[in-house]
């Protein structure tokens, strides 16, 4: 067809009424098409499309549109588009205001767009005028072609400082009109499909192509997240509405992971944004304004995309298996960036509350409908050890608010939580706490409700999770008991100090909660654990403080059977009273228990005395006298007159033993100096001279070979009460120097913890003293000198400020994580623990000494005989060594052959 005759076309068309276009459909429409396919001119394009749109599409019916116009219309309008946005990027290039030529161009070309646009958007409107449900099949080509369009234009908008080279404002106005009507036909395709029905009839192509709908909007979406917020939600909302609504069908052929990742991710970008707002706001102290309209339309937009995660993941949650990662790391991401976490901007107390209110309450249900599905709790549940320094917070507090909807859950689900594959819930949660370091040490503080009615109060992190700890316990089921019991114990024994005390405070609040019964059991056990674990263990130590807690529990008549199964007077059970206060019980029992306890400690001392066994056999002494400390701690002053000669002869016939390098040598020869030491305070008015004498003497010198820090400690406690002591004439010329200078040693200490118990010691011993003169013969220097007199008077030391705290803090935990996380890393490497540091052959000086010390004890044996009649269990014991003797001569022999046989 000739220009002549298209022209004369159009302008016969343009008379047409509405009756005319129907009759005639038949036989212009080909002729329009025809001249459609043909047409090369943008503007002649777009004027044909127009009239084949309004003027022709309406009498066309439903079952036709798509085999007459869309399949033959749009190919070739995306052709045209193709065609203009190439030629627009290529003319935006040299877009300047000089050249006035190029800028009509461009803006002739963006028009074109514009109309182009409209164009399609009324045929989309048309459609949804329709009033009926519109099958896909007849309209297959349309929202491909539409949704194309969208994308291309919207991606045009986004990369517009970059395509027009800084000169925006040349264009901007025909810019906006592209952007306005790309977003109004978006919307009307979005309107269109409400209408659309894709059923269980549907065929395979209308499945096929209605998920390639949904998976095109995913794609708008990443373009348009930053552009503006309405258009993003709205977009997200249907991607939303239309896989829900088509659910059964679409549910095994939907990309989830993308939905998911798409979700997470712009929920992430909008919580941020939101952030960085109400930070600026902070900063600048802005409480009104645009600024803030903005921050609240972001906050609700959080709420949107919180809102949508939870209907999608309620929806499709048996095909989010591999995605549980996704949504783990969402919680923690978002936890991270807000307070308490020591990670997150400073923010208002009003913005965060808004944040808190808007966004995190409709985050919360995803979390309970996550909680039945095995593959998030494993994802959870997981050694989180490895996870960044600022997630391990975030990590707790979701383990906490797991824990707090766990007791509503139905009892498969708590067992679920309960025996993971990996760790236990409560494993987790205590591996989780260890590693809040630094926020237990600012410390960190969270709201919490101490009544009802009243409002949150800040608490700390510690206390925090104590209080969820205990609900939780208080609302366990009966078949979950074993788990419990075994996570407490567990953490109980740990290496962590901080979730020792936890598991021991929860346990104590189990004691109390739970029956009398229960309390005396628990108390039974751990009672057992102690008397048979290796006194060397400090898991012993550990149990010795939770029984001494939980004895105070205990019924009055609970605490008699326990008495009663670990007698005081049999030495066997001394293992377990080391570790009891004896507050705990009735008068009348603790009179009693500590008189069996006293009398069997002093028996197995003096059986150690009159044994002369080697230093490394004191662990029975060691535990006598921790069972002296513990009776005299109950007793006091109240102590028998008999009880007390006997304790402080059986502790002056030790000090004869004792030597400063053998103490700084043997660690349970030490162990006995530290109790002898404490023992000495509760006796310090009764000592003679010559005790003092001997006490002082062994401190001087050991101070001289740098002891470890226990046993500094320990002197400091006793040196805190010797002011309370008159120091005979005869030993003052000997005792008062050894005394000042311990002191002057002690003060001088470089070890923070010394140095502070040391102030404190030597400010109670100069206020109690009537030897005022040794006072100012401790301080030997200015500087010592100064620090005691700021300590006595209070003088307040620079103080850290809380942001260098943060900092230091979080320095710390990096370097304490890299370290744990390098020895993991090894031993798994291993699969066993490290190897121990090479060992050189025994040189013969070592023989010498061993086989020396081996002859000095026959000998000490053959004294002992020669002085009276030995006990009946020496003569078994003689024949045990014996037997052992020969077997190290044969093996000596061996090795002696061994290498005679090599040398040949």
């Amino acid at each position: 067809m000739s220009q002549t005759d298209l022209e004369l076309l159009l302008r016969e068309l343009g008379g047409w009424d509405w009756e005319l276009c129907r009759r005639e459909l038949p036989a212009v429409l080909p002729r329009l098409l025809s001249m459609y396919q043909e047409s090369e001119d943008w503007t002649e394009h777009i004027r044909v499309l127009r009239i084949l749109t309004e003027m022709f599409l309406p009498h066309i019916s439903l079952g036709d549109l798509e085999q007459t116009f869309f399949s033959k219309v749009l190919p070739k309008t995306l052709q045209l588009y193709d065609k203009l946005m190439y030629e627009l990027s290529s003319e935006a290039k040299g877009l300047t205001g000089q050249n006035t030529e190029l800028r009509s161009t461009v803006r002739n070309l963006l028009q074109t767009i514009v109309q182009l646009l409209e164009t399609l958007t009324s045929c989309v409107r048309y459609i949804c005028t329709l009033q009926e449900c519109v099958p896909l099949d007849s309209i297959r080509t349309l929202p491909s072609s539409v949704l194309y369009v969208i994308k291309s234009t919207f991606t045009h908008c986004k990369d517009s400082e970059s395509v027009y080279c800084g000169h925006l404002h040349l264009i901007s106005d025909l810019l906006q009109a592209v952007f306005k009507e790309t977003y109004s036909l978006q919307k009307q395709l979005m309107e269109l499909f409400d209408q659309i029905s894709v059923g269980p009839a549907s065929t395979e192509d209308d499945i096929t192509d209605m998920v390639s709908v949904i998976h095109t909007v995913l794609e708008i979406c990443s373009v348009i997240s930053n552009m503006d917020h309405a258009l993003h939600a709205n977009t997200w909302k249907f991607i939303i509405k239309q896989s829900l609504k088509h659910h059964a069908l679409l549910q095994c052929h939907l990309k989830h992971s993308d939905i998911l990742s798409g979700l997470c991710k712009d929920t992430l970008l909008s919580f941020h944004s939101s952030l960085q707002l109400a930070e600026e706001m902070k900063m600048s102290d802005i409480q009104d304004g645009a600024d803030l309209r903005l921050f609240q339309k972001t906050v609700k937009l959080c709420r949107f995309f919180a809102n949508s995660l939870v209907y999608y993941t309620k929806e499709f949650l048996p095909f989010l298996s591999d995605l549980c990662s996704q949504l783990h790391q969402l919680f923690l991401q978002i936890y991270s960036k807000f307070p308490p976490s020591l990670y997150a901007p400073v923010i208002s107390e009003v913005h965060q509350d808004e944040i808190s209110r808007v966004f995190l309450v409709a985050l919360d249900p995803l979390i309970s409908q996550l909680l039945p599905f095995s593959p998030f709790m494993e994802q959870v549940l997981r050694d989180t050890s490895g996870l960044p320094a600022e997630q391990q917070l975030p990590q707790c507090l979701l383990l906490i608010t797991i824990m707090d909807k766990l007791s509503s859950q139905p009892e498969e689900v708590q067992t679920l939580w309960n025996t993971g594959k990996r760790l236990s819930f409560l494993s987790a949660l205590f591996q989780s706490f260890q590693q809040c370091s630094a926020e237990l040490s600012l410390p960190v503080c969270l709201p919490e409700v101490i009544s009802t009615g009243q409002p949150a109060v800040p608490i700390t992190l510690y206390h925090y999770v104590c209080v969820h700890l205990c609900s939780f316990i208080a609302s366990t089921l009966p078949s979950q008991f074993p788990h419990l019991e075994y996570a407490l114990l567990d953490a109980v024994l740990g290496s962590s100090m901080i979730t020792s005390l936890l598991a021991m405070d929860s346990w104590c609040f189990l004691a109390r909660y739970g029956t009398a019964e229960l309390c005396a059991h628990h108390c039974v056990v751990i009672a057992h654990l102690i008397k048979s674990w290796p006194n060397e263990c400090y898991q012993v130590s550990v149990l010795g403080v939770l029984l001494k807690r939980m004895l105070f529990l205990m019924a009055p008549d609970h605490q008699v059977e326990f008495a009663h199964k670990f007698l005081p007077e049999e030495v066997e059970n001394l293992a377990v009273w080391q570790h009891v206060s004896l507050r705990a019980l009735s008068p009348d029992l603790g009179k009693r228990v500590v008189r069996e306890l006293c009398m069997a400690a002093l028996a197995q001392c003096r059986r150690w005395l009159n044994s002369r066994r080697a230093w490394g056999e004191l662990q029975p002494v060691n535990v006598a006298f921790s069972v002296l400390l513990v009776a005299c701690n109950f007793s006091g002053d109240a102590l028998e007159a008999e009880l007390q000669a006997s304790i402080l002869g059986v502790l002056g016939q030790f000090w004869t033993f004792l030597q400063a390098k053998q103490v700084s040598d043997e660690p349970r020869l030490q162990q006995t100096l530290c109790l002898l030491l404490h023992l000495l305070e509760f006796f310090i008015q009764a000592l003679d001279a010559q005790l003092i004498s001997q006490v002082f003497s062994l401190l001087s010198s050991l101070l001289r070979l740098d002891p470890p820090d226990h046993i500094r400690l320990a002197m400091l406690d006793f040196l805190s009460s010797v002011g309370k002591v008159f120091i005979p004439q005869e030993v003052q010329r000997q005792v008062v120097p050894q005394l000042s200078c311990s002191f002057a040693s002690l003060l001088a200490d470089q070890t923070w913890l010394i140095h502070q118990r040391a102030l404190e010691a030597f400010r109670h011993f100069a206020e109690e003293t009537i030897h005022e003169d040794v006072v100012p013969q401790c301080l030997n220097s200015e500087e010592i000198k100064n620090k005691v007199v700021n300590f006595m008077a209070k003088v307040k030391q620079g103080e850290e400020t809380t942001e260098a705290r943060i900092e230091r803090l979080k320095q710390e935990r990096i370097t304490c994580d890299a370290h744990f996380l390098k020895m993991a890393r090894e031993l798994e490497s291993t699969g066993e623990p490290l190897a121990k540091r090479a060992c050189h052959p025994p040189s013969e000086e070592q023989y010498k000494s061993a086989v020396g010390t081996m002859e000095g004890a026959v000998e000490a044996v053959k004294l002992l005989l020669q002085k009276g009649s030995p006990p009946a269990w020496v003569a078994a014991k003689l024949e045990a060594l014996h037997t052992a003797i020969t077997i190290l001569r044969d093996s000596v022999r061996k090795q002696l052959l061994s290498c005679c046989t090599l040398a040949l």
